[in-house]
């Protein structure tokens, strides 16, 4: 496709470049306006390839040597760039990359924040922006003129002639090349995160859609239905916040769908895209993902656009249910639903199935990888270690040699801050003072009989960064003494980054003893008493100063004992590994000294050469040059404190000339630091230099600095051969150094690789690709006396192909011997023998490996690419953290974010690492630059790495842990993004670009028809899953409440019998009795207001009258009076005085909707109904008549109404369900009395009893348990409104206990206000003579699956009370059978018996009475469920979720399950829709509109195979059925109920069913601050709402940790988390959350949210 040759240049075009070029290193122009201006002259003549950018030309096709990058470094010298990562070439690369999305302008929705969060308010801050100033390319108006620059991106030339070619493309290949390029991660945001409307995007759409519909036939229906997305599906996803403008900016443009000028239909978003399913059918995504445009060049009349611009997403946008909505958040996550439809990169083979064994599908490898090719790799030796006559035998007689002879030789000159000497420390000061120290420690710690410190002890060294002297005395006093010195770094406080790991490796060391200089002591942090603290993680430790005055003077006949190097360990050296953890190198005194010598031979020390040293002397190159190496060859060492080159950077470059220094320690930084601060310093003269030594020349990224420091330093005597790389490791100590070269010699080699080979572990020079290369440099060859091989990374350490990057391995003396006490990880490190090709060892030493990543090249050069510790193996291919870095560091404009401040690291979430970014934020910098960095950073990144970042994440400044020489505490860092305290001030986080692993969608198979699966279950001996309670009709009991047919028959009986036997006692707040009914009050009451019913209302029988009552003793009385009178009684909970708005409207909807004639109520209420409060929120004009109650006539009807059929309708039960549906449904008197007498029996009522009933009124088995069971069974009902607990917590149980009461009823939200409210305070409860010991029943009323948790924390919590463990159980109802199930009181017996109740029961004493078994609990697989799959799993076993069982089956009622698709019976233990037969149920739905089809369906269905002819009626949730080995009190078996969710609340996924409350447990374990949390869908987005129960800063630590858990356990991706304050999800008065509602007010923007994140 790309074959077309570049055409050369024209001589004028040349020359205006060359004049660009020039504006933009004089800075006349921006970089921005520089490559606009550019790719304008050159875009005509370079074709498209696909890995080019036309913005690159010709001319940069070769790796930039320094001599052509010059110019840049010099430009660029004065910013502040970093100092690790800076390379013009890969800056120009990442420009080049970003220029190609320049076009394509995604509109990745900005989060959105409270103001109270945002750093520096700006207005733009809260949409979207919309920054397109007319320099993005507006000026494209017409037709075809800049197709090709940039808009195809990938998409193959942009010849015009697509619709010819396609004969020999796959139509697949057409539609992921031309519409979506071959870089479509989502993370391509734009760098403005909006687009442009411009004329060639759409020419181009058009050929698309001439390609499309001669393949797949697209109607023109669709090309109109799907036409509006286009934008932003082929060029980045228009933001919906600018439609409307730009629609009208660009109408020169003449964008007419297909020339008509038709109104845009508003269809699409009612039946939203699916963004979740994938699927492999070509014409299916044809329809539904690609929405293409065409552009007639006519231009065309636009009527269709200027219609008034409305806010968001301006068409009719609707929600799930239909609602419209018109806000910001829903025109937000329709952006983002339109960004995810792009699919992602992997083709549908790499998803893995999940067949519940967690078998991952194995990722088939690609047979186009690039794979090694060349011959093994042999094994490269140094030159031999020559041995030198007057070498000292041991670093300790070399001291003593230069101590003796030379004592005035200078060895140490310190500087101060202002760069003064502070001190200069002579070879003899040196030798006398560090006797004296190994004196003093062997001598003068402890006691004589007991030393504290003996030869081979260890001892720490905490000596500050500015005081070398005092460091040297003290290790060469601890070598003297042959104690092991262990450096460290100073702990500033006691909760150090560091510090805590460190203080694991002294502790494993056995380290008593730590020497520190006396500044250092002084500094330390002190307790009041003036003693040092033990610092966290740190063993107790003596402090001790070796400075002379604390010191005793040794005797004169003592001498430490000096001997030959052996292999004694010398010194511990710590590591921080990539885990944070801290391990101790030991190195032999034998490798010590080798390795001095070594270091003397490559680096040709001589005697008294003067050096310069700049890195820390405490450890690795600083240790091994300036302190061992220097006083091997009594060089004087120049020591530059880091708190100097803060700040001088210069320092080093001054005192090199001052002292005419032969050779320099720094690093790439120092460098770096240098150049930024010279201004032409006319004195500088770097001839004296023979070697600079670049101790971090082993990271690639050092390079440049390399570069720019001998560009700008030649001109002062810096020769080129002096830059010496070196590479180095704790384990291996120096690996290679590059020799200085003689005058005149061939300078140093370089390879220029390609960046994707080296992710596939191969060496590709110079690959095609040219926007990712990495540039090496040689740090020279391997070491005298040493071997080196390169090995596999991963398993056998195999020896690597010339092609293959490896481990580098080097076998020699001079290396560390160990990682100190850790026997298995030394084996693996110190212990390893590289194999060839054929499984032989290669040498009979063991090699040590050096955590550096490489290749040995021609000439025997070592080449570094990399570092174990920073490799990321993210979908089988290997990233180094530090390119990361680069690449981000390259995209300008910088100026948000602090340079030296960037950490990436790996996270594993779902079976594979997560690279995460995150850089410290300038707090200059708003809202929009950040995101628009952000943004630009995750494109940049996926061009050049082609992999997708999973966070990116900033913080304020200064607020990444540091470590101790000010860098960033990478897994410090790591640990805190994973704890959720890091406090990121903003978070981008694109799970939907990285991950690609999740298991398949599932395919709905066919169904199996209901005859087959019967016919299966009885071939498999399953029991089809049916089962009753006890039969009505065979119990015998003397109830006589029986023989009436309705309830107010009842009433006037009991009136009659027992007049004054007391059925209600209603208590207020403080637990005192507010009032109370006999049955003889109730009946009179009863009778009074059937009279005011008659003669005030006038009402007919059967008219509907609405009770809005507070719960009370009115409520009950108001009910009989209706059934007296022959209405039909409708209970409204009241509306709340302190929220008539959203109150009010419903109980005004119940009374419309259930048509009632008239409404009573009590005086206040009558008041609240007709106040100003209430006409603001209703039309109070509308209201039928109001009667208040307070005030009876003393009247009594002339007669009390019979009913003439028991069918006719006793009741409706109205309520909202939790998906914010308001239903009523019809309760017959025949209903009424068979759920009355089915509780009597099942709880075994009667009128002895007392009950305590802590429930709401208004609905369900709380109203029927509050009004209608005393008057049944004649027992007392203590009633107790819960909103009283909102006063008291304690209200409820203290009753409970005062009334010594047996049975209590309580809903869920009751019970967690007491577990909440109530759980500091069981002691003063206790000694307020709370007992619940008497307790048999509490059953939780409620219509969803059990809430284990809740209920067991309730039972541990107020066990200390009394509470029998198995008195807490749950009823389950719904609205077409109000209970189903309700465990009855199951301790028996043994209540009566006090004293008996910690014991076990007797066996004869389970059976006693109803009382039937525990209810049972098992576990079922969570993966299994969301295929309606049930399997038990054992306690503990991953993805296992606990189900308990609802409750025992009410007597008369029957209970199968069944497929709710093909309403055949289902087996055993299978997942299916529980459908319900009973003399209770209800008797259908009472609506306006008479919804007959669902009457039917949901309160008289048949199965369609088996008993065909009982009527069932369908509940609406899922659930299983399980026979247990357990026994009823008939002797049965008996079968559990276990509900698992309701149909209409289940979120359908992925094909997969996901029950909200699932994913909610899972999100409030991941933070301690998320108080609750609810998920619903928009658009097959998961939307997920927490409640933050913090500071506002912890809302976005939140983010990533909802999107990991999510993902880890349900494989879901979260579309959008939302962070609200406690208290806006809102909870009906069951306890259950509204999640319906929560969507719409989310959708409305009604929240109020603290933060709200779009992931990608």
């Amino acid at each position: 496709m790309a074959d077309r040759d570049p055409v050369p240049l024209p001589a004028e075009v040349r020359a205006k470049l060359a004049e660009l070029e020039l504006e933009l290193s004089e800075g006349d122009i921006t970089q921005k306006g520089y490559e606009k201006k550019r790719s304008k002259l050159i875009g005509a003549y370079f074709p498209q390839t696909p890995g080019m950018d036309p913005s690159m030309g010709q001319e940069r096709r070769t790796p930039v040597t320094p001599s052509s990058s010059s110019r840049y470094n010099r430009r660029r010298s004065s910013g502040s760039r970093d100092e690790r990562y800076r390379s013009d070439v890969h800056t120009e690369a990442v420009q080049a990359a970003l220029a190609k999305h320049k076009e394509r302008k995604m509109a990745v929705p900005m989060p959105s924040k409270r103001r109270s969060l945002v750093v520096q308010t700006s207005m733009d801050a809260y949409t979207p922006p919309d920054t397109s100033s007319g320099s993005e390319g507006e000026g494209q108006g017409n037709g075809d003129e800049d197709v090709g620059d940039g808009e195809e991106e990938d998409g193959g030339g942009g010849g015009g002639t697509s619709s010819s070619r396609e004969g020999s493309i796959s139509m697949e290949h057409w539609i992921s090349r031309a519409v979506h390029s071959s870089t479509t991660t989502t993370s391509s945001t734009a760098s403005s995160s909006s687009s442009t409307r411009s004329g060639g995007s759409g020419a181009a759409a058009g050929r698309l859609a001439d390609v499309l519909a001669q393949h797949v036939h697209i109607s023109a229906q669709q090309h109109l239905r799907h036409h509006r997305h286009h934008h932003r599906h082929k060029t980045g996803l228009l933001s919906h916040l600018s439609l409307r403008k730009r629609r009208r900016k660009a109408e020169p443009a003449g964008l007419v769908q297909n020339g008509n000028s038709e109104p845009q239909r508003s269809e699409n978003h009612s039946a939203p895209p699916d963004v979740t399913g994938y699927t492999n059918n070509t014409a299916n995504t044809t329809a539904d993902g690609i929405q293409v445009e065409r552009a007639p060049p006519g231009g065309g009349g636009s009527a269709a656009q200027r219609q008034t611009p409305k806010y968001g997403n301006a068409e009719l946008m609707e929600t799930g249910d239909g609602v419209p909505v018109s806000s910001r958040v829903s025109a937000k996550i329709q952006q983002l639903v339109n960004t995810l439809k792009r699919p992602k990169r992997p083709p549908l083979r790499e998803f893995f199935v999940d067949d519940f064994e967690e078998l991952l599908e194995v990722q088939q490898p690609d047979p186009n990888l690039p794979k090694a090719e060349g011959a093994q790799m042999a094994a490269m030796r140094g030159e031999q270690l020559g041995v030198v006559t007057n070498w000292p035998p041991s670093l300790e007689a070399a001291l003593q040699r230069w101590g003796t002879i030379s004592p005035k030789a200078p060895c140490l000159t310190t500087m101060d801050t202002n760069g003064k000497p502070l001190y200069v420390l002579t070879y003899g000061k040196l030798w006398s003072r560090s006797v004296k120290v190994a004196y003093n420690l062997l001598h003068k710690l402890g006691t004589k009989q007991e030393p504290l410190v003996r030869p081979g002890d260890r001892v720490a060294l905490v000596f500050p960064n500015n005081d070398p002297g005092a460091f040297m005395t003290a290790f060469y006093g601890c070598l003297l003494a042959e104690v092991v010195p262990v450096p460290i770094e100073v702990p500033l406080t006691r909760k150090d980054a560091g510090s805590q790991q460190i203080g694991f490796l002294l502790g494993s060391c056995g380290v008593t003893v730590a020497l520190t200089s006396d500044a250092c002591h002084k500094g330390l942090p002190k307790t009041p008493t003036g003693e040092i603290p033990q610092f966290k993680g740190w063993p107790k430790v003596l402090w001790f100063v070796p400075e002379s005055k604390h010191l005793s003077k040794p005797p004169r006949d003592w001498f430490p004992q000096i001997k030959d190097a052996n292999q004694d360990t010398a010194y511990i050296e710590y590591k921080t590994c990539k885990d944070g953890g801290v391990l101790g190198v030991t190195v032999t005194r034998t490798a010590m000294l080798t390795h001095c010598q070594a270091l003397t031979q490559s680096c040709s020390y001589t005697e008294a050469e003067t050096i310069v040293n700049v890195l820390d002397f405490k450890k690795d190159v600083g240790l091994w040059h300036a302190v061992l190496t220097s006083v091997m060859n009594m060089m004087h060492v120049i020591s530059i404190p880091y708190a100097l080159m803060k700040v001088n950077p210069l320092s080093w470059i001054q005192k090199v000339c001052q002292f005419k220094a032969k050779v320099a320690y720094v690093k790439s930084r120092d460098m770096h630091w240098a150049l930024v601060a010279h201004r032409d310093q006319r004195d500088v003269n770097l001839s004296s230099l023979r070697m600079l030594v670049v101790a971090d020349g082993s990271n690639p990224w050092s390079i440049s600095s390399c570069d720019a420091f001998l560009n700008v330093f030649q001109t002062k005597g810096l020769r080129p051969e002096v830059v010496c790389p070196c590479a180095s490791s704790p384990e291996a100590l120096t690996v290679a150094i590059r020799r200085p070269l003689e005058e005149g010699a061939t300078p140093p080699s370089r390879g220029v690789l390609s960046m994707p080979g080296l992710s596939h572990g191969v060496i590709r020079v110079d690959s095609e690709e040219k926007l990712s290369v990495l540039t090496l440099q040689d740090v020279g060859s391997v070491m005298p006396g040493a071997l080196m091989c390169v090995v596999k990374v991963e398993g056998v350490p195999q020896l690597c192909k010339t092609d293959e990057i490896g481990e580098m391995c080097v076998c020699t003396v001079a290396t560390g011997t160990s990682y100190y006490g850790l026997a298995g990880m030394t084996k693996n490190t110190f212990e390893v023998f590289p194999v060839s090709n054929n499984g032989t060892p290669i040498s009979e030493f063991p090699f040590t490996r050096t955590g550096l990543l490489g290749f040995i090249g021609p000439a025997g050069l070592i080449f570094v690419a990399g570092k174990m510790d920073g490799l990321m193996v993210v979908g089988g291919r290997r990233h180094n953290a530090d390119d990361i870095v680069a690449t981000a560091l390259a995209v300008e404009p910088m100026k948000f974010v602090y340079r030296g401040r960037i950490a990436v690291f790996s996270i594993t979430v779902l079976h594979d690492e997560r690279i995460v970014v995150v850089a410290e934020q300038r707090p200059d910098s708003t809202e929009e630059d950040s995101f628009q960095w952000m943004s630009r950073v995750l494109q940049a990144i996926d061009s050049i790495h082609q992999v997708g970042v999973y966070c990116l994440a900033l913080v304020s400044s200064n607020t990444l842990p540091k470590t101790p020489l000010g860098g960033i505490h990478l897994s410090e860092a790591k640990q805190l993004f994973l704890e959720g305290a890091l406090h990121p001030c903003n978070v981008l986080m694109c799970p939907h670009t990285c991950v690609t692993n999740l298991p398949k969608p599932r395919q709905k198979q066919p169904e199996i028809g209901p005859a087959s699966v019967m016919v299966g279950n009885l071939v498999s001996g399953k029991r089809i899953a049916q089962a009753s309670g006890r039969d009505l009709g065979q119990i015998e009991d003397n109830d006589q409440a029986r023989k009436f047919l309705f309830l107010s028959e009842v009433l006037q009986w009991r009136a009659q019998t027992t007049p004054d036997h007391i059925l209600y006692t209603l208590l207020n707040s403080r637990g005192a009795i507010a009032s109370s009914l006999t049955c003889v009050q109730l009946h009179k009451r009863a009778e009074k207001i059937a009279a005011v019913l008659s003669e005030r209302g006038h009402l007919q029988d059967g008219d509907h009258v609405a009770l809005v009552y507070p719960p009370g003793i009115d409520l009950i009385a108001a009910f009989y009076g209706c059934l007296y009178a022959g209405c039909v009684p409708i209970t409204v909970r009241p509306p709340h005085p302190q929220n008539i708005a959203t109150t009010l409207p419903t109980v005004k909807m119940i009374v419309e909707v259930s048509r009632s004639v008239c409404v009573m109520t009590t005086q206040l209420i009558c008041k609240l109904l007709r106040s100003k409060e209430a006409l603001a929120a209703v039309d109070i004009r509308t209201w039928p008549p109001v009667i208040d109650t307070d005030d009876l006539p003393k009247k009594k009807p002339p007669l009390l109404y019979k009913p003439s059929n028991p069918d006719t309708l006793a009741y409706l039960d109205f309520s909202v369900s939790t998906t914010g549906m308001l239903a009523g449904v019809k309760m017959s008197h025949t209903a009424t009395s068979a759920f009355c007498r089915s509780i009597k029996l099942q709880c075994e009522l009667y009128p002895s009893r007392e009950v305590a009933i802590c429930l709401d009124p208004y609905c369900g088995l709380g109203f029927v348990l509050w009004c209608l069971c005393s008057v049944y069974s004649g027992h007392q009902s203590i009633l107790i409104p819960p909103s009283e607990l909102e006063v008291n917590p304690a209200l409820w149980l203290s009753a409970v206990s005062q009334y010594k009461v047996r049975d209590t009823f309580c809903s869920y939200s009751v019970m967690e206000l007491c577990t909440k409210g109530l759980g500091l305070q069981t002691d003063s409860l206790k000694s307020r003579g709370v007992d619940l010991s008497r307790v048999r029943t509490c059953v939780v009323v409620a219509e969803e699956r059990p809430r284990i948790a809740l209920t067991q924390s309730f039972s541990k919590l107020f066990k200390d009370l009394g509470l029998h463990p198995r008195a807490v159980s749950t009823s389950f109802g719904c609205r077409v059978n109000l209970a189903i199930c309700l465990q009855p009181h199951r301790l028996g017996k043994l209540a009566d018996q006090v004293g008996n109740l910690h014991q076990p029961p007797l066996p004869d004493e389970q059976h006693r009475g109803t009382s039937g078994p525990d209810p049972t609990t098992v576990f079922v697989d969570m993966r299994a469920l969301r295929h309606d799959r049930v399997r038990l799993v054992e306690r503990g076993s991953p993805h296992s979720l606990p189900l308990m069982e609802s409750g025992k089956i009410l007597p008369g009622v029957r209970i199968i399950i069944a497929n709710p698709e093909t309403k055949g019976p289902m087996g055993e233990s299978h997942l299916g829709e529980i459908w319900v037969h009973s003399g209770h149920n209800a008797s259908g739905y009472f609506t306006v509109y008479g919804d007959e089809v669902l009457q039917s369906d949901h309160f008289s269905s048949r199965l369609s195979f088996g008993d065909t002819q009982t009527v069932w009626a369908r509940t609406g949730y899922l659930g299983f059925l399980r026979r247990t080995e357990l026994t009823d009190a008939s002797g049965e078996r008996h079968d559990a109920l276990y509900v698992v969710g309701a149909l209409e609340e289940a979120m359908e996924l992925r094909g997969m069913r996901y029950h909200p409350i699932d994913i909610e447990t899972s999100v409030i374990r991941t933070h301690k601050s998320i108080t609750e949390c609810a998920v619903f869908t928009w658009t097959n987005l998961l939307v997920v709402v927490v409640e933050l129960d913090g500071s506002e800063h912890e809302a976005l630590d939140l983010v990533p940790l909802v999107t990991n858990v999510v993902l880890e356990e349900h494989y879901l991706i979260v579309g959008v988390v939302v962070v609200v304050d406690i208290g806006v999800i809102p909870i009906n008065s069951r306890g259950e959350k509204q999640r319906m509602h929560l969507r719409d007010g989310f959708l409305a923007d009604q929240l109020d949210p603290i933060y709200v994140a779009y992931n990608m």
